[in-house]
């Protein structure tokens, strides 16, 4: 984040827990869903919350590489979607993509040009890429930086004012 005037948003387990399980509920009455693909790897963790939350036994992955650390670059497929996931769509099933951010929509529209029936969840979605998804969670603005719990530890933080007590 070097950028002095974008916003930072740290998101706890318990919280990133919390909105996992709101996307499952919201999603509960769109279903059932037959499978779930996660954008790894950020949807990893909220793809197997809302697979558990909504019965869904088929989960599948795509690895998609559109960051590198903090910096912004190209797409990269790593890891296509299974074919049996594929066919299942093809035949009209139910299939649900689960990523833990929208941010451009540049991953989202790669993701959706493989699987263009399935319904797209975030569990944060900023402005730029909210119309790639179908259903999110919260929307936070384009400048603010969402630091999830894998991306944090323990530490003090100086109060917002820059004071020292």
């Amino acid at each position: 984040m070097s950028d002095p005037n974008q916003k930072s948003f740290p998101v706890t387990w318990d919280q990133f827990h919390r909105d996992s399980r709101a996307l499952a509920w919201r999603l509960a009455t769109m279903g059932p869903f037959d499978a779930v693909v996660a954008i790894a790897r950020g949807g990893l963790v909220p793809a197997a919350i809302v697979a558990r939350e909504l019965n869904i036994r088929t989960v599948e992955t795509v690895a998609v590489k559109s960051y590198d650390h903090q910096n912004k670059g190209g797409i990269q497929v790593l890891k296509e979607i299974s074919q049996s996931v594929r066919d299942l769509a093809v035949s009209g099933a139910k299939v649900l993509i689960v990523d833990d951010l929208v941010d451009t929509g540049s991953t989202a529209r790669v993701v959706r040009e493989m699987l263009p029936n399935a319904h797209f969840a975030t569990v944060y979605a900023k402005p730029k890429g909210r119309e790639m998804v179908d259903t999110f969670i919260t929307e936070v603005s384009q400048d603010t930086w969402i630091f999830f719990p894998w991306d944090l530890d323990v530490a003090y933080v100086a109060p917002i004012s820059g004071g020292t007590d």
